[in-house]
């Protein structure tokens, strides 16, 4: 393809510190979370600033409550690699699980993401 001079070129679209986060959450889930929601408050203490995402993620089926439950035991340790960013905090607020007429779990979880500097 020939681009003249002065041609419109393809714009690359930025991706956010929150995509990021989804992406890794995703990975950390084995790709079973459906993500239903994302909050993001801006966070600042005197030293440091970032952010607080909220997430609630759903599991539907045995394979993928299993991922939840794997999921939820390895979050609060795990070593986000995100650009420019340290993951401080990652917590676990709330779980809702069902077995019947199918496994599904709802997993509610908080992550503060500070900017590194």
């Amino acid at each position: 393809m020939h681009l003249e001079t002065g041609a419109m070129r393809p714009t690359r679209t930025r991706r956010s510190n929150a995509d990021h986060l989804r992406d890794a959450l995703d990975a950390l889930a084995g790709g079973q979370a459906q993500f239903l929601r994302h909050e993001e408050k801006s966070w600042a203490s005197i030293t440091f600033a970032g952010a607080r995402h909220s997430w609630r993620l759903r599991f539907d089926g045995a394979d993928a409550v299993a991922a939840a439950e794997y999921l939820i035991a390895e979050l609060p340790e795990h070593e986000f690699t995100i650009p420019g960013q340290l993951v401080a905090d990652a917590t676990i607020c709330a779980v809702d699980h069902t077995m019947l007429p199918e496994p599904h779990m709802i997993v509610d979880l908080e992550l503060l993401m500070l900017e590194e500097s």
